[in-house]
């Protein structure tokens, strides 16, 4: 059984660095964050799953980045306890297979406190008003996120989740509580709920409807999700390419999460 992490806050984490490991560099990212060695530097005690901030490094290769065991993941009432790690690493191939690039690179692996998910630490441009960021319609990465969102049935995506990396390119993460079979989207992005889905959504839902049916997707996501999973996600992205529209919140549902920063 592995061991798990402990309750007590760890030490105090340096201030994050830059990663030397590109983001964009999905191969090399990958390969550091499977094969790296991790050492744990600290906890973030603001998240509610054990979340330590680490060092991987392989060869001359090393940069920061977020391991999460599945032995610190609190229970929850509607997710299977367990899988939490895996969704996370779900979410990351949706992205990356629509196109979208919205999740930093993400694994499945083995640490010091047993297997969870390991993904590339992002640098955020702490310039970038977050609040003032999650409002705006006019933001094109912010609204493939609401897309993407809506595809993998996000349940918190919270404000804090945005990484903007500049004033027009962002990340997002804690995708922990998605893949969800009922509708149950919670968001601080409504602003374009009922509008026409723009052209650049179409084309990456039609991607991913491909990628779902006979792409490396089609056989990944079965090792993260159930049965029942897989087929509802198909479902969504069908329901999205057949009405062309932003979703409208969940009638029995919260709509935002809480607290939504």
């Amino acid at each position: 059984m592995a061991e798990k992490p402990p309750a007590r806050r760890l030490s105090r984490p340096r201030p994050p660095r830059q990663p030397k490991q590109s983001p964009d560099d999905h191969a090399a990212a990958l390969e550091l964050l499977r094969e790296g060695e991790l050492e744990v530097e600290g906890r973030l005690i603001v998240a509610s799953n054990a979340t330590l901030y680490c060092t991987i490094r392989r060869g001359s290769t090393e940069s920061a980045c977020v391991y999460k065991p599945i032995a610190g993941e609190r229970p929850l009432w509607d997710f299977p306890h367990g899988t939490l790690a895996g969704r996370e690493v779900a979410a990351y191939a949706v992205s990356r297979a629509a196109g979208w690039d919205l999740v930093p690179p993400t694994v499945y692996r083995d640490g010091p406190f047993g297997p969870g998910m390991c993904q590339l630490w992002i640098e955020s441009d702490a310039n970038v008003d977050l609040v003032a960021l999650s409002r705006r319609s006019d933001h094109q990465m912010l609204r493939d996120m609401a897309v993407f969102d809506a595809v993998v049935n996000n349940a918190d995506r919270k404000i804090g989740h945005l990484l903007p990396v500049s004033a027009e390119r962002l990340y997002g993460c804690d995708h922990g509580v998605c893949f969800g079979e009922e509708y149950k989207l919670r968001t601080v992005l409504w602003q374009w709920r009922g509008r026409k889905l723009p052209a650049r959504s179409i084309e990456a839902l039609v991607r991913l409807r491909g990628e779902l049916a006979s792409g490396p997707l089609a056989g990944e996501l079965p090792q993260r999700l159930t049965a029942s999973e897989v087929r509802a996600t198909r479902q969504r992205v069908e329901l999205l390419l057949e009405e062309r529209v932003h979703p409208y919140p969940p009638e029995d549902w919260p709509a935002v999460p809480w607290p939504p920063y």
